[in-house]
Order: C-alpha cells, then sequence, then structure tokens
C-alpha cells in the first residue's frame, strides 16, 4: 500500500488540474493506494465534489481512498525557496513532508515552486549520509529506451566530485526502479574525448574512471535522443542542473514544434502523429524523483495537466512498491563512498 500526498494547491491549473489527476490515478492503480489531499480543506473539498461527478468513470469508486489534509497557507511561484520552511508554516510542501517524516505518509508530489520543494525535502526529509546535494533524474524518451538525465535542474554549478554523486544516484536509480543491469553512465559534454569540456567536466571524467559504476565516456547532446552513442546504448547522463534544465526545457519543445509544422497541412492524419509522437509528451511521464533525499519527492512541472498530475502520482507510487529510498541508501552504502567516487 503506498499513501501518496499530493499538494493539492501546486501549479498553474492548481486545484482542479491536481484532483482531477488524483482521481484518474485512483481510477488505475489497485485498490490499497491511497491520495492524501494537502492544501485549503473548503478549496479542495468544493472541487473534490464536482470532480467527482465529472471525471471518474462510472462504476469506480474512489472517494473513500481520498483523504483531505489541511494546509491553510500558500507558496507562490515567484517566492523565495526557502519559503515551505518558515517557523510554523503550515503551507501544503511543509505539511506534506511532515506527513513522510511522521510515518503517516509514503511519498509527496507536487508541481509547485520547485525551489522551495527541494529545499524543504532536504531539510525535512533529509539526505543519505555521504551526499552534498540531491539531484532531479528525469526521463527522457529516445529511440530506444528512456534514459535518466540527472541532474536536470536542482544545482545550477556542481563540482566535479557532485557529479560522481549524480551519477551513482543515477546508477541505482535506473537498476533499482528501471531495473537496468549495470546501467551504462555517461557523462554529458560537448566531444566523446575525455580532453573536452568544462573545467568540472574534464575533473569529474578523471573521477568517474575509478569509480566503479559503468562508465561508458563522454556522450554528446546528439546522443540523447538516440539512446545511445556510438559505443552504444546509454542509461544514465550525467550533467550539472543548469545545463540538464536547459536540455530538458528543448526536448520538451520538439514535439509541438513538429506536430504543429505537420497538422498546418489539412490532409494530415493528426491521430497517427500523435499515436506515433506520443512517447515524446513529457505528460506520459508526470514528474522526477528528487534523489539523495530520506525520502521519496517526486517534483512536477508547474503547468501540469490532470494526465501528468496522475502519471507524477504514479511514479511515486512505483518508487513507494519499489523500494527505491532504500535501495538507494543500500547501495551508496555497499559499493561506494559518493563524495569520493571510490568503491568501498
Amino acid at each position: 500500500m503506498a499513501r501518496i500526498a499530493l499538494d493539492a494547491m501546486g501549479g498553474d491549473f492548481a486545484p482542479r488540474a491536481t484532483i482531477a489527476g488524483a482521481l484518474y490515478a485512483l481510477a488505475e492503480l489497485s485498490d490499497e493506494h491511497v491520495v492524501q489531499l494537502v492544501g485549503q480543506t473548503e478549496v479542495i473539498e468544493n472541487q473534490l465534489a464536482e470532480l467527482l461527478r465529472t471525471t471518474v468513470p462510472e462504476g469506480t469508486e474512489v472517494r473513500h481512498r481520498v483523504s483531505v489534509i489541511d494546509a491553510p497557507d500558500s507558496i507562490s511561484m515567484s517566492d523565495k525557496a526557502t519559503a515551505a520552511l518558515r517557523s510554523g508554516s503550515q503551507n501544503p510542501m511543509a505539511v506534506g513532508l511532515r506527513l513522510q517524516v511522521e510515518h503517516a505518509s509514503d511519498a509527496f508530489v507536487s508541481a509547485g515552486n520547485t525551489g522551495a520543494q527541494m529545499a524543504a525535502s532536504a531539510l525535512l526529509l533529509g539526505r543519505h549520509a555521504g551526499l552534498t546535494r540531491p539531484a532531479i533524474a528525469t526521463l527522457f524518451p529516445t529511440a530506444l529506451r528512456p534514459i535518466v538525465v540527472i541532474d536536470s535542474g536542482a544545482n545550477v554549478d556542481c563540482s566535479a566530485d557532485e557529479l560522481v554523486q549524480f551519477a551513482w544516484l543515477g546508477s541505482v536509480y535506473a537498476e533499482s526502479v528501471l531495473g537496468r543491469e549495470r546501467p551504462v553512465v555517461g557523462l554529458l559534454s560537448i566531444g566523446e574525448e575525455k580532453e573536452k569540456g568544462n573545467t568540472a567536466t574534464k575533473a569529474a571524467h578523471v573521477l568517474f574512471e575509478t569509480a566503479g559504476f559503468n562508465f561508458q565516456g563522454n556522450v554528446e547532446g546528439r546522443d540523447l535522443p538516440a539512446g545511445a552513442s556510438d559505443r552504444g546504448p546509454i542509461d544514465v547522463v550525467v550533467c550539472d542542473g543548469f545545463v540538464g534544465n536547459v536540455v530538458l526545457k528543448f526536448y520538451e519543445a520538439v514535439m509541438p514544434m513538429i506536430v504543429g509544422l505537420l497538422t498546418a497541412d489539412p490532409a494530415f492524419d493528426n491521430a497517427m502523429l500523435e499515436d506515433a509522437l506520443g512517447p515524446l509528451d513529457s505528460t506520459s511521464y508526470g514528474g522526477a524523483p528528487l534523489l539523495g533525499v530520506k525520502g521519496v519527492s517526486i517534483i512536477c512541472h508547474g503547468n501540469s495537466t490532470p494526465r501528468a498530475i496522475k502519471n507524477a502520482v504514479k511514479v511515486a507510487v512505483r518508487a513507494v512498491d519499489t523500494k527505491m529510498n532504500q535501495r538507494i541508501e543500500e547501495r551508496l552504502t555497499q559499493f561506494a563512498n559518493p563524495v569520493s567516487g571510490r568503491v568501498a
């Protein structure tokens, strides 16, 4: 059983999109899973009552699997990252994450202020021993199979040691949650040669070679859509959060651009196009886990639709079911000192 705390007030289209997404998820998940809607009780209850009449498939009973947790305060997208941590604050992020700390919930999902969620998650849940920063692991669709890109936005400036930490986190995530045996790790740079890249990337390459994970070498931007470099398939791509977020936003804009160009022709088969490009739709992946914290915190885009929220809730359930957090901690302890990159 997974108890998923969802920030009902977070996101551009909240609370309607978040609550609708929760109901869609419950309709597809087995009966033992529940959602805890965290936010302003009256607003949530009113929206929930309407959506139960209009969005839940006929014959599907989900209301008994939804609870409402009051969090009267709010956090805006423009607030500072520390907003969720104000003393005595009863905002949805603080309340939702504290549920996990108190063992009353198993995961937290939000489409709200990303900086605030990262700060609150790191402080309230804590970090795994030896890690200096958590990182966002995002699944990118490719011509082969999805790859993990880490970091995709949590840390703008990173040292070589921190890139080694991200590589370990991404490798363990790919192995534990995606089922990849000895996942292949690539370091994103401007060329395959180890001498290519900025100072941190070149220093990280040296550390990666002796870190103990399955390091393939540098990969380039063109290798991401292919899911492979000249050396073979890739499972995990490591970069700092500045580069990762730029690549992510570019990636997400590709499908709408292609659709717009092709559907300009009225004779084009739109349904066939949507089916073909479906794997490129970011809403099908929902949310990205913040790895490195001692809990499950799933970060969604601010513009998340009900479909994106639904899939984010399902990502959270999968993280709980696979014991993602425990397995990451066990593997990091067993196989490496994440700070130095040396095998234990």
